[in-house]
């Protein structure tokens, strides 16, 4: 029942938000009792703090897998793009920035953690894309990992990028490739022409 309980809060938080979902969304979605759920939960806080621990956990795995496939360090960006994308499915209802909004203390335990293991992906990424010649060599790895961390989480500002004005799927592929542009080789600019012109097919 506590997982039943967590998977329609995890469907219902990303498709409506964590502050619009209430305790009795999640009863009545079920039909059960809110007393079911607090015989599993203290309040709705602790399950957007388990919903949100597993999420991050999901989404760390996935990376990983696509990680340990060793494409190119373009071709795995946008990989890797395409799985966070499918995990936050439609983030016009901004679940993240409602969680920032009304969850603060779990918003930025997530953060921290999303930076350091962030941080580590990135700046392998970023280093094979030197070895492989598609970054430019002059770059300083740790500004750019900590930039491109800035921008990820920085376009899901609601505040800065509201989405009646910002299709999420299309800014994460605009600061995809304002990322890139500024540090590839002409030889990594061929894959990343390549790759978007297949996604506007």
């Amino acid at each position: 029942m506590k997982n039943q309980i967590l998977l329609t809060a995890t469907e219902l938080f990303l498709n409506q938000g964590f502050k619009s979902i209430t305790m009795d969304d999640i009863a009545q979605q079920m039909a059960i009792s809110k007393k079911t759920i607090y015989s599993h939960f203290a309040n709705k806080e602790a399950i957007v703090a388990v919903v949100t621990d597993q999420i991050f956990e999901q989404v760390s795995h996935g990376i990983d897998c696509i990680c340990d496939l060793k494409l190119n360090p373009i071709e795995e960006i946008y990989e890797i793009k395409k799985l966070v994308m499918h995990h936050m499915r439609n983030e016009k209802t901004s679940p993240w920035y409602q969680l920032r909004k009304y969850y603060p203390k779990i918003h930025e335990s997530i953060k921290k953690r999303q930076f350091n293991y962030m941080q580590e992906c990135v700046v392998d990424n970023l280093n094979r894309g030197l070895k492989e010649g598609l970054f430019r060599d002059n770059i300083n790895v740790q500004f750019v990992a900590r930039i491109y961390f800035v921008g990820v989480t920085g376009i899901k500002e609601e505040d800065l990028f509201p989405t009646t004005m910002f299709d999420p799927t299309e800014l994460y592929e605009s600061f995809l490739e304002y990322h890139l542009r500024g540090i590839v080789t002409p030889k990594g600019r061929k894959i990343l022409n390549k790759i978007i012109h297949s996604n506007l097919e």
